[in-house]
């Protein structure tokens, strides 16, 4: 047979010949054979073979004095490499708005964190009996520089997740030209019920202030309320990071809440009078194009009070969550009460047309839920004032007059 001429790079087979001296099993069951390359001297190789029946019934390693040959095991390539050995990248899972409202920072240790946005220290307070959720901004620390000079104007942004709206956004003063501001600034949601505190999530956002043009973000952390113990302050100091912005989708229902109201009961046993305290609204809903609203409280006892029955606080301009601090009284016997309603209701002023309702409630007898609970306890409990929040609806079934 001829021989190929060996190529440089390449590996050339040569013929081999089995050399027919045996030299024997050495009692461990491996048979040695020699096998000499033919023509040329080449440095002869020894080979030891192990059984097959050994393998099978023993499965045992198995030590000789000669080298041994290990099989070499086969590699299936895949059916398409990546290219480069990159690393095949997971997709992305879909993103959802429940995603925005159920973010926790708490969860951040899963996440990649950017220090270079800056930390906030904070401390939250939720006071079970006032309805009151108590949120102090105390300072940020080594803030992104976002103006040219260096430095940035810094403020903080609050909102209730889901829902966000501004209705339920609080927000600091501006503090200039800092990257350490210290604003030790406390924001109080009022009419926060415990049911809220199970579903809802508190985003605060930091941003840079421009006067000549957009406000900037900075960066923003998430609390979970769930996680917060009622009646008990708890301390936050956590690094910024960039969240995806929360989507604002609105969805209205034909009888859908329009916000809080703070309502006091009073019946004085001496004047034979029953006092009604309209003492402030939370997240009213927003009725003018400016995002605002300028709401009025409207309260009517009834049936046959005559005009006496109504009356009505002051305007407040361009709030969704106005303070009022007035109280109203009627003429009227306690036993009389148990028959008698009181309608509640928000509207929002307009100069020179017909002023627009925001929502409204009935406390008395006929009453369900907290307003029944409310007309009772004070029909029980004379010369006690009594505040409950209750909800405002823009309910088609009940006739609040303008």
């Amino acid at each position: 047979m001829q021989q190929t001429a060996p190529t440089p790079g390449k590996i050339t087979l040569l013929p081999l010949r089995i050399s027919p001296t045996l030299q024997g099993d050495d009692g461990t069951g491996v048979q040695t054979f020699k096998l000499a390359l033919s023509k040329k001297r080449r440095p002869r190789l020894t080979v030891s073979v192990v059984p097959a029946a050994d393998l099978e019934n023993k499965r045992q390693p198995v030590v000789s004095s000669g080298p041994t040959y290990i099989p070499a095991t086969r590699i299936t390539p895949p059916a398409n490499p990546p290219s480069n050995n990159a690393t095949p990248q997971k997709p992305a899972p879909d993103h959802t708005e429940n995603d925005d409202n159920d973010y926790d920072s708490d969860d951040a240790s899963k996440m990649v964190e950017t220090p270079t946005l800056g930390s906030l220290e904070f401390s939250l307070l939720y006071e079970q009996e006032n309805h009151a959720l108590h949120c102090c901004i105390i300072k940020a620390k080594g803030l992104k520089p976002m103006d040219s000079n260096g430095l940035a104007d810094p403020y903080v942004k609050l909102h209730l997740l889901p829902g966000a709206s501004k209705s339920n956004k609080l927000r600091t003063k501006t503090l200039k030209n800092t990257l350490n501001p210290l604003w030790n600034e406390t924001l109080i949601y009022h009419g926060i019920t415990d049911d809220e505190m199970q579903r809802k999530t508190l985003r605060l956002s930091v941003s840079d202030e421009d006067k000549f043009g957009h406000n900037e973000f900075i960066g923003e952390t998430r609390v979970a309320l769930k996680k917060l113990k009622f009646d008990q302050k708890k301390n936050f100091n956590v690094c910024l990071e960039r969240v995806i912005p929360v989507s604002k989708i609105i969805h209205y229902s034909h009888s859908e809440e329009r916000g809080r109201i703070l309502i006091s009961l009073t019946y004085n046993s001496q004047q034979s009078r029953l006092v009604v305290g309209v003492v402030r609204c939370a997240h009213l809903a927003a009725m003018d194009s400016n995002g605002y609203s300028d709401p009025f409280v409207k309260i009517c006892l009834k049936p046959d009070m005559g005009k006496k029955a109504k009356n009505k606080t002051q305007i407040k301009k361009k709030t969704l969550n106005p303070e009022f601090n007035e109280e109203f009284s009627y003429e009227i016997k306690h036993a009389e009460l148990a028959k008698k309603t009181l309608d509640v209701s928000v509207w929002d002023y307009d100069m020179g047309k017909s002023n627009d309702f925001i929502g409204g409630c009935q406390l008395g007898i006929q009453a369900k839920g907290e307003s029944l609970k409310h007309w009772y306890e004070c029909l029980k409990n004379k010369d006690k004032k009594i505040e409950r929040w209750h909800v405002l609806l823009n309910d088609n079934t009940v006739q609040f007059e303008d």
